[in-house]
């Protein structure tokens, strides 16, 4: 978005902050209720907020909302109090500590404005939420591994604060954060190559989205679950998990929540080798995604499902079927989606494509690209996906670009 022309610049100069955030709230497709259970306010003080024209503002308040919606600080007339990248100047830096202290940094002015406009329970969950929204920012920069112990002290916080909370209704917003909590984890150590613990920690927040009362966060972590299996190679444990998560929500499941799951359950067809079942998903996926309504997801802590992530399905799908015409139709409009991790997944899938229309050379010019990536974030599944890659091809008399890229993998323990 662009802070520096247009309706957001001329409110921000005007000291109108309140329209700033209602203009950022919209673009990103978030409803008023939505950012006040993230800053621990109701929707009308939320309404109250953006409306409140060239008035008085708490400086807790506009820092904490810049802090959930991404707004340059300068934008709501507060200082830019981001910590600075740590120097390389050959010392040994303490990467844990500086994650914790970026994390702390992010959310600490969201602390003093809670407790005025929340019971205890309901500000601290309020603020773990924020603490993991900061935390899943930086994933798309961070190794996993550096971020894996930090995220795990978090969910100690988070359990140690539910089991002092009194009252259903305390207990209930925790654990939903607890089971987000969870679900990151979960992702980072998948990311790791760590898929026991992986599978373990997307149980448990499954479990705690039981616990909170919320079936819409307990689909989606079922959901979550299920395209972790997909991708671990278990494509009947991922229907299985698809088809409860439909069965919780019923008629009440979402479209964007629709879409989604098709995605999924694709991928596990695809993973079965059943072409036809994955093309009918696939299509119905993006049928769903091109008919979701302009408004905000259903649970704002996941991003929109859009027609480009469905293209992104089809050449995880394609990759897994050896179908190069369903990955090389498909991979621009993919590569655009994720961040760099991602991005080098889904290369190694575009790879695979080319693989299967035996563009040798092609295939491995990718995959060493995606190792460059996975090498600099150390990161365990990019790696495991690359061997993948290599071991679809036999052949006993590899090319020279197919002994480099050996060559780059061996002695490779992540």
């Amino acid at each position: 978005m662009d802070f520096q022309t247009g309706p957001v610049r001329e409110a921000s100069r005007s000291g109108d902050y309140g329209r700033v955030i209602e203009l950022v709230r919209i673009e990103r497709r978030m409803t008023q209720t939505a950012l006040g259970q993230a800053l621990g306010l109701s929707q009308s003080a939320v309404s109250r907020l953006e409306k409140k024209g060239q008035g008085a503002y708490s400086t807790d308040t506009l820092a904490a909302a810049a802090a959930h919606l991404e707004i340059p600080p300068a934008s709501v007339g507060l200082a830019d109090s981001r910590p600075s990248e740590p120097r390389n100047d050959g010392e040994d830096v303490n990467r844990r500590r500086f994650i914790g202290g970026a994390v702390a940094a992010a959310v600490a002015p969201t602390l003093a404005v809670l407790p005025e406009t929340a019971d205890a329970s309901g500000g601290q969950a309020a603020a773990l939420r924020l603490s993991t929204t900061a935390y899943r920012r930086l994933d798309g920069t961070t190794p996993s591994r550096d971020l894996s112990e930090a995220v795990q002290s978090h969910m100690r916080l988070i359990q140690s604060i539910t089991r002092a909370a009194t009252g259903d209704g305390d207990r209930g917003r925790l654990a939903a954060v607890g089971s987000e909590a969870a679900s990151f984890a979960g992702w980072l150590a998948w990311d790791k190559g760590d898929n026991g613990s992986a599978r373990s920690w997307y149980g448990a927040a499954v479990k705690a989205a039981r616990s909170a009362g919320n079936p819409l966060l307990g689909a989606y972590q079922a959901g979550s679950l299920a395209q972790f299996e997909a991708h671990a190679g278990n494509s009947v444990e991922a229907l299985n998990l698809t088809r409860r998560a439909r069965r919780s929500l019923g008629d009440s499941l979402p479209a964007v929540a629709d879409a989604w799951l098709f995605s999924v359950e694709a991928l596990a067809h695809a993973v079965a080798g059943d072409r036809r079942s994955a093309d009918m998903a696939l299509t119905m996926a993006r049928a769903g995604a091109e008919s979701v309504p302009e408004e905000a997801p259903p649970w704002p802590w996941v991003f929109t499902f859009t027609p480009t992530k469905v293209s992104a399905a089809k050449v995880a799908c394609g990759a897994r079927l050896g179908l190069a015409d369903w990955v090389l139709s498909e991979d621009i409009e993919a590569l655009s989606t994720g961040h760099e991790k991602q991005r080098a997944l889904l290369v190694l899938d575009i790879a695979a494509g080319h693989l299967a229309a035996g563009r040798v050379d092609a295939a491995f010019a990718l995959a060493s690209q995606a190792v460059r990536t996975g090498l600099r974030y150390r990161s365990g599944r990019i790696v495991e996906r690359a061997r993948a890659v290599r071991r679809s091809l036999t052949t006993s008399s590899p090319p020279k670009m197919v002994r480099e890229f050996d060559e780059r993998l061996h002695g490779v323990y992540l």
